[in-house]
């Protein structure tokens, strides 16, 4: 297996997650109601596995060792456009994040920019995951020798391996910063 087998498999969840989003946009027009906890499932789900786990191995591993290498005029263009891609989907899920928040405080023009919002994502990712598929991923691999594609793909292993202790770990320590205080509070977590 090369490098952009595990972020292909991650392509087919997220349009599976993109499916499931489409049928809410439906309701939401149908019904002039949102489910939040479905939305809270779609905002933790784009956070962690989208762009943390998806965008963070692309990020944080591919697109840091293609860095070193003579990337075409194309695929220099293509590794800015991704990434600005990737604060675009970043800046829009904290949107409905907040767009969330105000429905669930009883604010119905919040479910007009739900709808708005899913409906971007819904078109968005599916031109996004057809640029990295198509376009990028197959190309980008001739410019790593065998033992680097070897070399990488253990280290989207590790990356993922990682993933859960760092979701987590940065949970608790959130609900310290907020929770945790007065003379029976236990002492702040630290990874060591």
């Amino acid at each position: 297996m090369i490098p952009i087998g595990p972020l292909m498999r991650e392509h087919r969840l997220i349009e599976h997650m993109i499916s499931l989003m489409k049928a809410e946009v439906s309701t939401i027009a149908a019904d002039r109601q949102a489910d939040p906890a479905f939305l809270e499932t779609v905002i933790d789900f784009f956070r962690t596995y989208g762009d943390r786990c998806h965008h963070g191995k692309e990020e944080e591993i591919l697109f840091a060792q293609l860095q070193g290498k003579q990337l075409s005029a194309a695929h220099e263009a293509i590794v800015s456009e991704l990434i600005e891609e990737h604060r675009i989907a970043r800046q829009t899920t904290r949107e409905l994040l907040v767009a969330n928040e105000r429905y669930k405080g009883g604010s119905l023009a919040a479910l007009d920019d739900i709808g708005r919002i899913l409906n971007f994502l819904v078109a968005f990712y599916p031109a996004h995951i057809a640029k990295e598929d198509k376009e990028f991923f197959y190309p980008c691999m001739e410019y790593f020798t065998k033992e680097e594609l070897a070399s990488m793909l253990k280290e989207f292993w590790e990356f993922d391996r990682k993933l859960i202790h760092e979701k987590y770990g940065r949970t608790v320590t959130e609900l310290e910063e907020t929770r945790a205080t007065g003379p029976d509070a236990p002492p702040p977590f630290r990874d060591v």
